[in-house]
């Protein structure tokens, strides 16, 4: 069965970081195009950092210089550094696993995690 795990929200003040992982089994993270997303209450899915074709990556701009993706192939997850935290990063962050285009807009994710919880407040 394929499935993704998520784990490493927490609650942090402005300023801090945070490292997310996300355990996959079922399938290699190498093997597929992975990726986090977030989700803010009220608010719609928003792409964070992805792995594409070709060894690139890609990070939305209110986190590109935060934010760091990593793959770990010793462990087979999926890894989001997150440093220098704002409120604006509050949000469930989701790992997702899928096809790889081009571009991170045309690429095709279809399994999804149960999410972790990141909340930065004062």
């Amino acid at each position: 069965q394929v499935q993704l795990r998520e784990s490493g929200g927490d609650s942090v003040h402005p300023g801090g970081s945070l490292r997310l992982s996300c355990a996959a089994s079922g399938l290699n993270v190498y093997s597929k195009c992975m990726a986090w997303f977030r989700q803010a209450p009220g608010k719609g899915r928003e792409g964070v950092a992805a792995h594409l074709t070709f060894g690139r990556t890609y990070y939305s701009d209110s986190v590109k210089g935060r934010f760091t993706i990593s793959r770990d192939s010793a462990r087979n997850t999926l890894g989001l550094q997150m440093n220098s935290l704002n409120p604006e990063d509050t949000a469930m962050y989701f790992c997702a696993a899928g096809t790889c285009a081009d571009s991170f807009g045309d690429s095709n994710f279809y399994l999804w995690g149960q999410g972790t919880q990141v909340t930065v407040s004062p």
